[in-house]
């Protein structure tokens, strides 16, 4: 799956999300876009915005074909993201365009 790092979620957690192509908003270019415009942007290239901007599903696009992965914690410190990996290769697996879904911390998603 291509999967696209939000600003706020730490570059450190691409490198734990094996098997899957990823790439930060910051290494293609796309810092400061607002969040609908980053979701347009993303569309062509990647399947799911992983992102702990809890705001961003009310902007969320149905018709675009992404997927979003909400993390949901107290902090984005990498010690803190990085507790999500096991969650995330969950969910990735079974993530369908347009959906949203949030990962809580310590509590597995819904």
């Amino acid at each position: 799956m291509n999967v696209l790092l939000d600003e706020s979620v730490p570059k450190a957690l691409g490198f734990r999300l094996t098997g899957h192509h990823v790439r930060s908003v910051q290494a293609m270019g796309w810092s400061g876009l607002e969040n609908g415009k980053l979701l347009q942007a993303m569309s062509a290239q990647f399947d799911v915005l992983i992102t702990c901007d809890q705001n961003i599903d009310y902007q969320q696009n149905p018709n675009l074909p992404v997927a979003l992965l909400v993390l949901v914690a107290p902090d984005n410190r990498v010690s803190t993201i990085v507790e999500f990996v096991l969650e995330i290769l969950v969910a990735l697996g079974v993530l369908q365009c347009g959906q949203v879904r949030r990962i809580f911390h310590g509590a597995g998603s819904e």
